[in-house]
């Protein structure tokens, strides 16, 4: 959609990568939902094929948008399989408990 402008410069590419990132962001969380919503396990396949599609996205932007969307993108899964865990032990706790 603004290509040309994401593309314009080195901080509105980085900033494309980015956004991409969000786009990795959105997939991985729309096809782990319904996944779950199947009874389907999630795993490795959600995050490959919502990978491969920002990444896409980003390359149609700008060959440096690939390399930052996979690094965000690398980052946001580090920080949701963090919070993940977090969730998952105190649940875990509580049920402990009761």
């Amino acid at each position: 959609m603004y290509r040309g402008k994401l593309a314009s410069s080195e901080l509105f590419t980085i900033l494309g990568g980015f956004i991409s990132s969000l786009l990795f962001l959105v997939l991985l969380t729309f096809i782990g939902n319904f996944q779950e919503a199947n009874g389907i396990r999630t795993g490795w396949g959600a995050v490959i094929l919502a990978e491969a599609v920002a990444l896409i996205a980003a390359s149609t932007v700008h060959r440096v948008c690939i390399t930052t969307c996979f690094l965000f993108s690398a980052g946001l899964l580090y920080e949701i399989n963090k919070i993940s865990g977090v969730v998952v032990s105190k649940v875990e706790s509580k049920t402990k408990r009761h």
